[in-house]
């Protein structure tokens, strides 16, 4: 069973910076793509980043230019540098991995408040 971990979550002010980690329990690069969602209260899942098994990127419009997806094939982990960050952020955040299946992290608290 593939196991997907985030941390990295926390409390910060506008205009702060958070990274988010997604520990996974195999090879990263097993996996067809792997993704960060978000979603708010009230309002559904949205995508917020993705990252290809070849390395190729895309981010809601929304983010692009804050956040920044990589990853660290030694480590097995992804990774969401998020910038700049604004109230409307303010989300729990979840990785994501699809291989013929699709696999789901518990989510780690993101909160954007002064």
């Amino acid at each position: 069973q593939v196991q997907l971990v985030e941390s990295g979550g926390g409390l910060v002010q506008p205009g702060g910076s958070l990274r988010l980690s997604c520990a996974v329990s195999r090879s990263i690069f097993s996996f067809t793509v792997m993704n960060w969602y978000r979603q708010a209260p009230g309002k559904e899942r949205e995508l917020v980043a993705r990252i290809s098994s070849g390395g190729s990127t895309a981010y809601a419009d929304s983010v692009k230019g804050r956040f920044t997806i990589s990853r660290d094939g030694a480590k097995n982990t992804m990774y969401l540098q998020m910038n700049s960050l604004k109230p409307e952020d303010t989300a729990v955040y979840y990785c994501n991995a699809y291989a013929v299946n699709n696999y789901w992290g518990q989510g780690t608290q993101v909160t954007v408040s002064s």
